[in-house]
């Protein structure tokens, strides 16, 4: 049995809804295709209010990604303090970050030749 391949699009839909059904905040998707030299296709962004919002939204995508795709994470990283957490899924990376720890790092300016997407939520 071979298995199916799942697009990033399809991943990043479900990355997105784990993080919207435990009310991940701030989620922005940065597209690094066009951007020489990266380490994956895609970044997406978002915060919670603690280190326990930041465990269940990573338990979430991980749920998610794997229940409806089959996909799960190559690599977590972080889950000891919850303050950011890496999820590595190859072509798209998850970065789960505490409000103050993303704004301290602000991976988006790191990254600003990148097309940026933000999602509306309506929590």
């Amino acid at each position: 049995m071979v298995k199916k391949e799942t697009s990033a699009d399809q991943l990043i839909a479900k990355i997105i809804e784990g993080i919207e059904e435990v009310k991940g905040q701030n989620i922005d998707i940065l597209d690094l295709r066009d951007i020489e030299n990266t380490v994956c296709d895609y970044f997406i962004i978002c915060d919670g209010t603690s280190n326990t919002q930041v465990a269940a939204i990573v338990n979430s995508i991980q749920k998610v990604a794997s229940k409806e795709l089959k996909e799960k994470p190559w690599h977590v990283e972080g889950l000891d303090n919850s303050e950011w957490v890496l999820m590595d899924y190859v072509n798209v990376v998850v970065h789960v970050f505490q409000k103050h720890i993303r704004e301290f790092y602000d991976i988006e300016s790191l990254w600003g030749d990148a097309k940026i997407t933000s999602i509306a939520t309506s929590y």
